[in-house]
């Protein structure tokens, strides 16, 4: 069926519902949809216009987690103990008789310390040995060009509640690698992954590690783990590649993941992301903060205030909290089979570029509200009954940016609280290009959709009150850039008069399906 007609059947149907349901609310009044049968091709070109959009007044969370105890430069450490691994292992303690004992069994080494500002330098390697520290004070590691690979256990295991500075010296490589079973520990000691910790792990430097996490995880702690810089590689992982109890804080640095379950995962607490550059590549999610139990002082939430993530999952969600979801910056892609982005109680985005593609469910789903103030938004969801954005039927508002939500529905913006202007439209196909302009021929939309959808849901401040538009669907750019099949330039080539609309109101629907919840 050609897209004009699925948009006048899909209006009549609309137009019932709205007079009974939504009297109001949506304008679907004879002037406000028209069909033309006239064929544009070659007939005439406009040029795209990326104006810069506006935006509301931001809401949702604006923590960024800093913790002047997190730098390490911020502490003294004025002792250096150093251990070289080889063919025998040498080791270099200037505090021996002072409160630090290292012992070694094979090329398995345990650091005892009682002393404060101690720095422990580690380099050379084994294929199989390991580092355990147990520490009474924070301390300084650095990882200097080091490769460790316990058949039995962690390569290091951090069996202390303080702090430790994990430092990436410059221009070094260094790797860790784990067994795929594990010896049983002393005591209750825990021994959940190839990088384990009782306290925080703050990464910092210059210098690069490889983790490989064949038992558990590659990089745990039962508190936090911040990462400030350094490039980190988990080039795989039985389950998560980072796995937290309290919270994950990352302020920069470059992270390829690649897990079986999890990419990151804070259990029992909160995900706050600055700035870096994340690449996961995971079967289960990408960013979680998972807790799901009724602890009132736990609240699991994600914000993201910048930096580059991008997320393939084969069977999980992109981005998920248990409660509120901000994104205030950064430049955003998942690729999943379940919700892309997912919140419990909001979602909130404010800027940056945010797009996800779900093969399977929801792009952006959200079981309370929804709230967009600014950036780009683009939602490519499964089809029917899948929405672009979907909120079960709550508040969704948008007060700035450009959204576009494609699949087999849509949550409609709420017009009591919305003041950009929105518009509910049928489907279209696969690699087809959506092209909105006003009377004028100025263009509000240039859009290349990845796959075929039923209701496309599109605001933008670009749309204006008490204005015309026509939908042309098909046609060419030339000499066009596109960011997530978003054209922000190039020279457009009409396809197909399909439609228009007049924006009577803030929300207009002339065809697609509004999901009820």
């Amino acid at each position: 069926m050609q897209f004009k007609n699925m948009l006048s059947l899909k209006f009549i149907c609309a137009c019932a519902i709205a007079g009974m349901m939504f009297t109001g609310l949506y304008s679907c009044s004879k002037n406000d949809v028209t069909g033309d049968d006239d064929t544009d091709g070659g007939s005439g070109t406009v040029t795209i216009d990326e104006t810069a959009y506006t935006s509301g007044t931001a809401e949702g969370s604006t923590e960024t987690g800093a913790d002047e105890d997190d730098l390490v430069e911020n502490s003294t450490f004025s002792s250096t103990v150093s251990i070289d691994f080889g063919t025998s292992i040498t080791i270099t303690n200037p505090l021996s008789a002072s409160g630090v004992t290292v012992t070694q069994t094979g090329s398995d080494v345990v650091i005892t310390s009682t002393v404060k500002e101690v720095e422990y330098v580690l380099s050379g390697t084994t294929t199989d040995g390991s580092v355990k520290i147990y520490s009474d004070n924070k301390f300084k590691l650095t990882l200097n060009g080091v490769s460790i690979t316990n058949a039995d256990g962690p390569a290091i295991n951090i069996q202390s509640s303080k702090r430790a500075f994990i430092v990436l010296a410059d221009n070094s490589t260094s790797s860790l690698t784990d067994g795929a079973t594990y010896a049983t520990a002393t005591g209750e000691e825990d021994m959940k992954g190839t990088l384990f910790s009782e306290g925080q792990i703050i990464f910092s430097g210059a210098g690069s590690l490889t983790v490989k996490g064949n038992y558990k995880h590659a990089i745990c702690s039962d508190d936090y783990v911040r990462v400030r810089s350094g490039n980190i590689t988990i080039s795989g992982a039985a389950t998560d590649g980072i796995h937290t109890n309290d919270a994950f804080i990352a302020d920069g640095g470059t992270l390829s993941i690649k897990a079986s379950s999890d990419g990151i995962e804070a259990e029992e607490g909160f995900i706050i992301i600055n700035d870096g550059t994340f690449t996961l590549d995971v079967a289960d999610d990408g960013i979680a903060a998972s807790y799901e139990e009724s602890d009132a002082s736990i609240t699991p939430y994600v914000t993201i205030n910048g930096g580059t993530i991008t997320v393939t999952t084969s069977e999980g969600e992109g981005i998920e909290s248990k409660s509120v979801l901000t994104i205030n910056d950064g430049n955003i892609a998942v690729q999943t089979a379940d919700d892309g982005l997912n919140a419990g109680d909001a979602i909130y985005i404010n800027g940056g570029t945010v797009y996800a593609y779900s093969t399977g469910n929801d792009a952006m789903d959200s079981n309370g509200t929804f709230t967009v103030t600014g950036g780009k938004v683009i939602a490519i969801g499964a089809r029917s009954p899948e929405a672009g954005i979907d909120c079960d039927a709550r508040t969704v508002k948008i007060t700035g940016g450009l959204v576009i939500g494609t699949g087999g529905a849509t949550s409609a913006p709420s017009a009591s609280v919305s003041t950009t202007y929105s518009v509910i439209m049928g489907g279209g196909n696969a690699s087809q290009i959506i092209h909105i302009e006003d009377a004028s021929g100025k263009e509000v939309l240039t859009f290349l959709s990845p796959t075929t959808y039923t209701t496309m849901l599109f605001a933008s401040t670009k749309l204006s009150a008490g204005t015309t538009y026509k939908v042309y669907t098909g046609g060419s750019v030339a000499s066009g850039e596109e960011t997530h099949g978003v054209y922000t330039s190039g020279t457009y080539t009409k396809g197909t008069s399909s439609a228009s609309f007049t924006t009577n109101s803030v929300v207009t629907q002339i065809g697609g399906t509004i999901s009820r919840g």
